[in-house]
């Protein structure tokens, strides 16, 4: 990892030693809670800048702690001082809501590799603005698909009280076709489920769905497999990442999850990419490290025709998607934002890892509920 994160102030220099061409400023959650997703989606980005061995692209890279204050303030400094062309990084969404809508109107593109609220769907969409990821409702309306046709009835489903949370329940309900036995929004940061598993006890639900993302996910899936509750449970694939599964272990097995990517999707790019993260980091992928090595590869193809200070041709560029991403197939639809499929994957253990295994398809070529909203 250092080796890459070497290479990220290296490549700002060409052979030459003139400065780059293209300047992308990076601002992710490398510290505190939820961490580890944004060390995935930096270390994903920059195995793919690595393998491209350009020299006319730098990559300044910083910390936004998870507050929001924070990364407005980098965000700042990236487009006043640091000049940057290209704003990347953003894992949550109450963050990007703070900083995506002045960045872009700015004249900065944005490329979004996790974070997709609503808001910037529909009438927030800007021509600036790119998600490589999903729209926050996705993989949740894909798990209430995938509940219809198990044959789940009556869900008990929480999340936490911020966007995303909102927007998972959301999708969940839009695609869920039973019954909702209660509907709870928990604290961001919370570690202890107790009342909630209560609740989930006593409502005569025959399912739980839920999304909670890092931390809060392992914490509720190790109490929940400890209350002796025995209700199946759906969820996003936040939830059952590869990084969390780890510390989840046995608790998570068999649990079904819905994913626009898994390791073992069946194509020439995403088997080198797996390959090429476990040689670089000691440790298997995970979505989020997919989702930067994505956002960094569409990057490079749109490089590859225009540059950034020509904002018409780039935009084309980028919205073209030329290039190969470790889902296979993709597209962007009219708002910027993937068409895709969504997967149901179950968790399973391989020797000592646990990890996810591919059942099938939850939802095939599938947008967003938003675009319509959209009027670019």
């Amino acid at each position: 990892m250092k080796r890459l994160l070497a290479l990220s102030t290296a490549i700002a220099l060409g052979a030459s030693g003139a400065m780059a061409d293209t300047k992308i400023g990076m601002i992710t959650t490398l510290s505190g809670g939820g961490a580890g997703l944004g060390i995935d989606v930096r270390d994903g980005f920059m195995l793919a800048i690595a393998q491209a061995g350009r020299d006319d692209v730098e990559v300044v890279i910083e910390d936004d702690q998870r507050k929001p204050d924070i990364a407005v303030q980098l965000a700042d400094k990236m487009i006043q001082s640091e000049k940057v062309d290209i704003m990347t990084g953003i894992i949550w969404s109450n963050l990007a809501m703070a900083v995506v809508p002045s960045a872009v109107n700015q004249g900065v593109f944005y490329l979004s590799p996790n974070a997709g609220p609503s808001a910037l769907a529909g009438k927030g969409c800007h021509e600036n603005y790119f998600n490589v990821a999903w729209q926050n409702d996705n993989l949740h309306e894909a798990a209430g698909a995938y509940a219809n046709g198990t044959g789940y009835e009556n869900s008990f489903i929480l999340a936490p009280n911020y966007p995303a949370g909102k927007d998972a329940l959301t999708g969940y309900k839009r695609f869920f076709e039973g019954e909702i036995a209660n509907e709870i929004y928990t604290q961001l940061g919370q570690t202890d489920y107790a009342a909630e598993i209560a609740q989930i006890r006593a409502s005569g639900a025959d399912s739980v769905f839920f999304f909670l993302p890092g931390g809060m996910g392992i914490s509720f899936l190790k109490q929940y497999a400890d209350s002796g509750v025995d209700l199946p449970v759906v969820g996003p694939a936040f939830s059952f990442d590869q990084g969390i599964l780890q510390a989840v272990g046995g608790a998570a097995l068999g649990v079904v999850n819905t994913s626009q990517w898994s390791k073992d999707i069946d194509n020439a790019t995403n088997a080198a990419f797996v390959e090429s993260f476990a040689a670089e980091y000691g440790r298997l992928p995970s979505l989020y490290a997919s989702q930067g090595f994505d956002t960094a590869n569409l990057i490079l193809s749109a490089l590859d025709k225009a540059s950034a200070d020509d904002a018409g041709a780039f935009r084309d560029a980028l919205r073209a998607a030329d290039f190969d991403s470790t889902r296979g197939d993709f597209a962007f639809g009219p708002n910027n934002h993937p068409v895709q499929t969504i997967y149901a994957r179950e968790v399973i253990q391989e020797g000592d890892v646990f990890t996810n295994k591919t059942l099938g398809v939850a939802l095939a070529n599938h947008s967003d509920a938003y675009a319509g909203n959209c009027n670019m």
